[in-house]
């Protein structure tokens, strides 16, 4: 969970953050029992602030015939930590959806040798007043998310991933 030291958080922001953080650990548990995938991955939640959410992911069952990160498991932990942005305000709001990716491209951009993390945040131009509108409307919406992995040095992203997600509600 991040802090701005510069605005520190009154009790109902902090009562807030402590509500995600915990809804965020539910999410995880679900991934983990529901896909998996994530439970070989061994997907932990890694950071969960109001505007994004950060999954991590060991590099031993993660590794390719390197020695490094498999891409495969780069852009599972990006798409899984993607969904999970989407899933959680929807969770929150006690909104049953479907929730998948549309479409979504990504980049390797270097190796990683260590374990990973994935941060997710909505895409430039993206906001969930729109979305929420837009569910509400019509039972379906999309959503753009911006997903990055961290190179092993922190200066930049190893593989980046642009998606849009859709949600529809279940009948």
């Amino acid at each position: 969970m991040t802090v701005n030291p510069k605005h520190p958080a009154s009790p109902t922001d902090a009562a807030s953050s402590a509500a995600r953080l915990i809804a965020a650990e539910a999410l995880v548990r679900f991934m983990r029992e529901k896909i998996p995938l994530a439970r070989s991955m061994d997907v932990q939640l890694s950071a969960c602030g109001s505007g994004a959410l950060s999954l991590c992911a060991p590099l031993a069952p993660n590794a390719n015939d390197k020695g490094c990160a498999f891409g495969g498991s780069l852009v599972s932990l990006m798409t899984l930590n993607g969904w999970a942005l989407v899933e959680l305000p929807l969770r929150e709001r006690g909104i049953a959806c479907d929730v998948f990716v549309g479409t979504s491209t990504v980049r390797y951009l270097a190796p990683l040798w260590q374990d990973f993390r994935s941060e997710a945040q909505l895409a430039d131009g993206s906001d969930w007043a729109d979305f929420f509108t837009a569910l509400n409307a019509r039972g379906k919406a999309a959503i753009e998310v911006a997903c990055s992995v961290p190179n092993d040095e922190g200066t930049g992203p190893a593989a980046t991933l642009h998606a849009r997600f859709v949600a529809k509600r279940r009948s």
